[in-house]
């Protein structure tokens, strides 16, 4: 983690600086949401898919364990070259890769051939892996040391916005609606899950490219963290880079609790909308499907944003102490939920499970990988740690689906070890004052 020593932290910023960083965020912001609304099409649309087709869960979980490893390959080596040539453009790749899979993917209904669905969404995990480290590139240059907690939670609502609104979209297209009160939209097929989402990214993603600057001296601002030297396209050996990050035993540590966060987030995202529609017959237009629908992403936002607050206001940047609380808590509300079996429990500890692992989620993949990188190498190390996320979260596909095969008996207990590994991870590194100190400055 950076070290805040000779920082100027408290220097107030430049006029024009917090409107021109706002404006930033929100379309790297929304980009970033548009991208979760063509990752989390799939959960809507597996039941559909498995009916049409007649694929087990087990075959389902095949293209999510698919994605999510290419997408954890692909955070490690685009965090490389997101450090090298700039975030913005490691996002617009992958703007451009997710739309054109998205297209693939719902054209591909038209045949039905499993491995032609785990190979496209394969790429397409692969593409989305340009995203996150691109994100965070840009964000570690605009915002400083004690602010990146803060940016993480928004980082966390950012994500879950994304969430809320493909699970708005996805029933609605299913079932149909009326658009402004004019025009009918009839029940459409679950292709256009995937097709209407990627030219949401599409419009986002333009604008994007227009109006976000990788660094604020790109902007005509003078540089926020000027300790840990321009966040720019800067000319790192991707050899130096590695060695700093990867020989951090840190990072190590970090990296092992998030792929706990994964297994547990992966398996409510991945898998919610089936199980309460094949074990409590609760279909996409029930009152409780849409209570959970929208207070997942709600409380994840919340638990992002207060997890993140508290991490850089009251434990002044330390991100282990509030980690090993909140998978205590998870790991406690885990295995409560395995006790109930009413449509109602399930709604409620579907909510506590996502408040839990979305608060771990953004402050240790976000504000702890900012604080270990720092803006030179921020790009590395959050795909790095956040590959872990998703290499922890692949268990939640084809081995869950296996499980759930048997009995939706195993849904809960296959969460609950995770939460348990992660706390103790997060508590062998409680007393740090830091995670780590930043590197000595790399020249080219």
């Amino acid at each position: 983690m950076a070290e805040s020593v000779g920082a100027p932290l408290f220097v107030p910023h430049p006029p024009g600086f917090r409107p021109r960083r706002g404006l930033n965020w929100t379309f790297v912001g929304l980009l970033y949401t548009s991208f979760y609304m063509c990752r989390y099409n799939l959960p809507l649309a597996s039941g559909a898919i498995s009916s049409e087709f007649g694929f087990s869960k087990a075959q389902i979980g095949t293209i999510i364990t698919t994605a999510l490893l290419a997408y954890a390959c692909g955070l490690i080596l685009n965090g490389l070259l997101a450090d090298r040539f700039g975030g913005k453009r490691a996002m617009l790749i992958a703007a451009a890769g997710t739309i054109i899979m998205n297209i693939f993917f719902g054209a591909t209904s038209f045949w039905g051939l499993l491995w032609l669905f785990v190979v496209i969404r394969g790429i397409d995990g692969y593409m989305q892996a340009f995203g996150a480290p691109g994100m965070v590139k840009i964000n570690a240059a605009w915002f400083r040391h004690t602010e990146r907690g803060s940016f993480a939670g928004i980082f966390g609502f950012m994500i879950n916005l994304g969430r809320f609104g493909i699970f708005k979209l996805g029933p609605a297209l299913l079932a149909g609606f009326t658009f402004l009160g004019l025009i009918r939209i009839p029940p459409l097929h679950w292709r256009w899950l995937f097709w209407v989402p990627a030219g949401i990214t599409l419009v986002v993603g333009a604008c994007m490219a227009l109006i976000v600057r990788d660094t604020p001296e790109e902007a005509n601002f003078p540089p926020v963290n000027p300790h840990e030297e321009t966040a720019g396209r800067v000319q790192v050996k991707v050899f130096d880079v590695f060695k700093i990050i990867a020989t951090n035993p840190v990072i190590w540590i970090v990296a092992c609790a998030y792929a706990c966060t994964g297994s547990v987030r992966q398996g409510v995202d991945q898998w919610f909308p089936r199980f309460l529609q094949e074990v409590h017959h609760l279909d996409y237009q029930s009152v409780q499907f849409q209570l959970v629908a929208f207070s997942i992403p709600f409380v994840a936002s919340v638990g992002s944003l207060i997890s993140g607050f508290i991490s850089d206001k009251i434990f002044h940047g330390r991100r282990a102490p509030v980690a090993a609380g909140l998978y205590f808590l998870e790991t406690a509300v885990i295995l409560i939920a395995a006790q109930f079996h009413s449509a109602n429990a399930a709604v409620v500890f579907l909510v506590l499970i996502s408040f839990t692992a979305n608060a771990t989620h953004s402050i240790l993949g976000t504000a702890a990988a900012m604080d270990i990188g720092g803006a030179k190498m921020a790009g590395f190390a959050s795909g790095l740690i956040d590959s872990f996320q998703y290499f922890g979260g692949s268990l939640a596909g084809y081995f869950l689906g296996a499980l759930l095969d048997r009995s939706w008996s195993n849904y809960f207990y296959f969460m609950a070890p995770f939460g348990l590994i992660g706390a103790v991870l997060m508590l062998s590194i409680l007393g740090r004052v830091s995670l780590a100190k930043q590197p000595r400055p790399i020249r080219s």
